[in-house]
């Protein structure tokens, strides 16, 4: 069953509730009582259609609207990506960062298990880092230039800088895989540790993971197929509109 503007926003957490963190992500938070879905989005000055989108693309892993996705406004996207980003960085690493130390420190495992794990686990998180910084100083601030120019009859001298030097592509194939590295960091847990006593937490390690895993692998999708392609179409029409001014890019 899909979510859609009717359904009470409780009963949305009673569906899955896995989309906490999503809803949270469009600063929805619990306490929402009776209210329907149109009625929270439109109390939280949320686009309906926007919301409806990306949470059933949570809900339903075969539903991916490509087509309707990329109508919607880069800035749109840029909002909702900072702030899964947040999540990642301040609440989800952190928390699995902490029990990966627990575990680390009461697991009775030898040294070199020990240094394992963390020096593995602190690799990820730096790559990790990295890799939204990047999105976040560069790729971002690109694009909403881009749309701040499309939408004004203006010419930015700074955007044809842009366009000379830069161009979405550029970060497609630049976009790099970190759920692989996640998925290394599994295998040793699951594969290649000596049993430990505190197999609760070990197995509470490996659901945050699995759960960041597939957040990732949706957000990357939004990137990829969603984001990159609203952006490819504005640099084309901005190429178009400054040839036909006669302006050399």
């Amino acid at each position: 069953m899909r979510i859609h503007k009717d359904l009470k926003m409780a009963e949305v957490i009673h569906m899955n509730h896995h989309l906490l963190p999503v809803l949270n992500r469009f600063d929805i938070f619990l306490g929402f009582g009776e209210r329907t879905v149109e009625a929270v989005c439109r109390d939280h000055k949320i686009n309906l259609d926007f919301f409806l989108e990306i949470v059933n693309t949570f809900h339903d892993p075969s539903y991916f609207p490509l087509r309707h996705l990329q109508t919607f406004k880069a800035s749109m996207l840029i909002d909702y990506l900072q702030k899964t980003h947040s999540y990642y960085l301040d609440v989800k690493i952190p928390e699995i960062g902490q029990y990966i130390t627990e575990i680390v420190q009461t697991s009775g495992f030898e040294e070199s298990h020990r240094k394992l794990v963390k020096n593995f686990f602190d690799q990820y998180q730096h790559e990790l880092t990295n890799h939204i910084t990047k999105e976040e100083q560069g790729v971002y601030p690109y694009v909403l230039r881009l749309e701040k120019v499309l939408e004004s009859t203006l010419t930015s001298h700074e955007i044809l800088e842009d366009l000379q030097k830069y161009s979405i592509t550029e970060y497609e194939e630049d976009h790099d895989d970190v759920e692989s590295k996640l998925f290394d960091l599994k295998n040793i847990l699951i594969k290649y540790l000596p049993p430990v006593s505190n197999y609760k937490l070990l197995n509470l390690i490996l659901h945050e993971i699995f759960e960041l895993e597939s957040d990732l692998n949706n957000h990357g999708h939004i990137e990829d197929l969603i984001l990159v392609p609203i952006v490819e179409n504005m640099e084309k029409e901005l190429h178009s509109r400054y040839a036909d001014h006669g302006t050399c890019i």
